[in-house]
Formats: C-alpha cells, structure tokens, sequence
C-alpha cells in the first residue's frame, strides 16, 4: 500500500526543521574549543623559569649596591670595574679620584687627627679630594656671607649693597651711586673701605671672583670719555678689579671681568628706579674651585 504523498513531504519538512535547530551546537562547540586554546596559551605564557629569574634579580641588587650613588655626592661608578674602566688605576679616569685597597688591605684612606677617616656619611666610600675641597668652599661662602652681612648691617649700607645666595655663588650687588659719580668709571673716595673689607676677605678663599658692571639703557653723553654703555660698563668692571689687583695686592689668578652694558637688566628701565637698580656692579664669589 502506498503512502500518501502529502504525509512524505510533512516528515521531510519535519526532520529538515530538526536540522535547522541543532546547528547551533557546532558553533558553540567551536567558541568552547578557541576559548580552552586561549586560555591554554595564556597559562602557558604566564609561567616563569624561576630559577633564571632569581638569577638575574641577584646580579641586578649586586651591581646597584656594589656602584657609588650619585644622588649622595658619588661619583657614580660601580665598584670592581675592569682595568680599563674609568677611574680605574691603570684606566683614562684620574687616579686621585678612586681609593683602591693595597696588598694589606688597606683602603688608602688618610685618617684625620683625630684618628678618624674622611667619608661622606651619605656613602660607603671615602670622600675624593675634589668634593672635599667642594665642601670646605661651601663652609667659607656660608662664613663669608654671614660676615658681609654682618658689615653691611654695622655700617647702614642696606641701601647700596645688597647680597644674596645665587646657585652659582654669593652675590654682592653695588649701587653704581655708591661707586661711581654718573657717566663715569672712576672709584670714588667713599668706595674704598667697604672694596677694601671684600679684599681682606678674598684673599683667604679658595674660589674665583667675578665682577661685572652693568648699566641702564640711556645712552652716553656726547662728552663722555666712552664710546657707549659697553665701554662704560667694562670700565667700571676694571676700576673695581684695579682695586683689589693694584692697591689690594691680589692674585689675579682669582679674578675675572666682563661689562655687559644694558643687556641684564635687574629693574625696568622705562622707570628711574629700575633704571637706578640697573646701574650696578655685581660681585660674585663663584662656586667654582680655582686652578692650581
């Protein structure tokens, strides 16, 4: 007996649904198999080798506490370095400034009188003659600042001489009124006690002296013996090292000079009280040791 037609396309129809509705699986199934790969992949990268990274953490704690701290006045090398490294004995570096140990084992330090090495407490290493001098200069700049002080308080110049503590030294700032009569380069009478007090006080350091003179932007008279303000500014820079070289007696070796005219204003010259400020001699104990 034969089968109706109709009811062979309806089971057909049926079983084709069937289909339709389980495919979804096979996608599913693939998500679950990429997610298993990815997160196999990622355990797989997450694991160390122990053993080499204890290895390399040890030898980057032995480098970094066997080197000379630069942030506490080191000089920044790690200690054990080869023949040719710098500041080494037989390498470019300076000798003087590296303490290599002897056959005894001792470290070449130079104890003080009171039996006691020179070392910067900041440091395991002893302390170089460089920063040593270093750090006897910034005891005389401290010194020599509270005695200019001291002076110019004494002797109500408060309104002439001014100091203060610049990175590169300390700065004494002389009124060119207090120096000079307008327009002109030689000293005046008044001038010498107090050129004189600087002198005595320069003679005991061991850093350089800088003078500069400076002026206001109003251009020379037509009978000035000066070209213009860079010639008087010069000028003025040199009667004040004439005075501590010719009639103080210093080494030149500790001086140096340079007019800079209107180019560094303190003040604004549009005003006559900048322009004042403006016209002055700025005497410089820098931070800089001198040469020998």
């Amino acid at each position: 007996m034969r089968r109706p037609i109709k009811s062979t396309r309806r089971e057909r129809r049926r079983q084709g649904a069937g289909d339709q509705r389980d495919r979804w699986m096979i996608t599913y199934a693939d998500l679950i198999t990429l997610l298993l790969i990815f997160f196999v992949v990622l355990f797989a990268m997450s694991r160390l080798d122990t053993e080499k990274y204890d290895r390399v953490t040890q030898s980057l704690q032995a480098t970094f506490q066997s080197g000379d701290s630069l942030l506490e006045h080191g000089s920044g090398l790690i200690q054990g370095g080869s023949a040719g490294d710098i500041g080494s004995p037989d390498g470019d570096g300076a000798a003087g400034d590296s303490v290599w140990p002897d056959e005894d084992g001792n470290d070449g330090t130079v104890p003080d009188a009171d039996g006691e090495s020179d070392t910067d407490p900041g440091t395991s290493g002893p302390m170089t003659q460089r920063e040593l001098a270093f750090r006897e200069q910034e005891e005389e700049l401290a010194d020599f600042m509270e005695v200019i002080k001291q002076y110019v308080a004494l002797n109500l110049l408060e309104g002439d001489i001014f100091i203060a503590d610049e990175p590169q030294g300390i700065a004494i700032t002389l009124s060119d009124r207090f120096l000079f009569d307008p327009g002109q380069a030689q000293l005046k009478d008044g001038a010498a006690p107090v050129l004189g007090k600087l002198a005595s006080l320069f003679q005991d350091l061991s850093a350089v002296v800088s003078i500069e003179g400076h002026t206001d932007n109003v251009p020379v008279g037509l009978q000035s013996p000066y070209a213009d303000n860079w010639e008087l500014s010069g000028a003025r820079a040199m009667s004040v090292l004439r005075f501590f070289l010719d009639r103080q007696g210093l080494s030149p070796d500790s001086f140096q000079y340079a007019g800079y005219a209107d180019t560094r204003p303190a003040g604004d010259n549009s005003t006559t009280a900048g322009r004042q400020k403006n016209r002055r001699v700025e005497i410089t104990v820098l931070r800089q040791l001198r040469a020998e």
